[in-house]
């Protein structure tokens, strides 16, 4: 199959992540996966949800969005959490569960780490992208603590990162770009830790239906491309 970009079928769009986007965040980058652009910018505060209060643990939560040219035509903002479309709730429980993965949250104390992840400029993988640079966002504000003496160590588990998984008439593509999702037969999202182990499996036959075997492919493409992602957050973390 020829893509619309002409990348192999397990080949990652270019990724960069880059640091320091926002000067007053604890924690900021900008990552682009091919025309995806994405800015994350975490903030920490003191106090957690009411849920949460006098049991020393600490909390992340998430906030997605995408800004009104982020697309081909323009889309409406949405306005308070009433307002927020299935999708975009959707998208920030995903973020904030993985980044929650990630991290030892008693070790964090009673804080709350939010994370906003807004769409620069959308050609498909918006989500996956978001948490692949959220992570080093967060590093970066979790750090920040350690630096100034508020946590004796980094409560980080683990990193996480993200890509996206299409199906093909049996031909198995990695991180599809807006064209390739939308035609595709079967798509996932997939989120996974630099252990091996997967945080989420997001899958759905749009067109038909997919087999065990074509689901372990899958699952062996994305690992590919997240083990490369990750090789790109810990360089990223090691230039900061």
């Amino acid at each position: 199959m020829i893509r619309t970009d002409g990348r192999k079928i397990d080949e990652l769009r270019k990724t960069r992540i880059i640091p320091g986007a926002q000067t007053f965040a604890e924690g900021s980058v900008i990552v682009e996966t091919g025309l995806t652009r994405v800015l994350c910018s975490a903030s920490i505060e003191d106090g957690v949800p009411r849920f949460l209060k006098g049991t020393g643990q600490g909390w992340i939560t998430a906030e997605y969005s995408m800004l009104p040219r982020a697309t081909l035509t323009r889309t409406s903002r949405e306005r308070g959490s009433s307002g927020l479309k299935g999708r975009t709730q959707e998208i920030q429980r995903l973020i904030g569960r993985s980044l929650r993965a990630s991290t030892n949250l008693q070790l964090l104390g009673e804080r709350t780490l939010t994370m906003d992840c807004d769409v620069l400029q959308a050609d498909g993988g918006t989500r996956t992208a978001a948490i692949t640079g959220a992570y080093v966002a967060v590093y970066q504000a979790l750090r920040s603590l350690v630096q100034s003496r508020k946590l004796k160590a980094m409560p980080i588990r683990c990193a996480i990162a993200a890509t996206s998984v299409g199906i093909f008439e049996e031909e198995v593509l990695l991180d599809l770009d807006y064209e390739e999702d939308y035609r595709a037969q079967v798509d996932f999202n997939l989120v996974m830790t630099d252990q091996g182990k997967f945080v989420e499996i997001q899958g759905t036959a749009e067109d038909g239906t997919f087999s065990r075997t074509m689901l372990d492919k899958v699952l062996n493409t994305a690992e590919v491309g997240i083990t490369s992602l990750l090789a790109i957050q810990s360089e990223t973390i090691e230039g900061l």
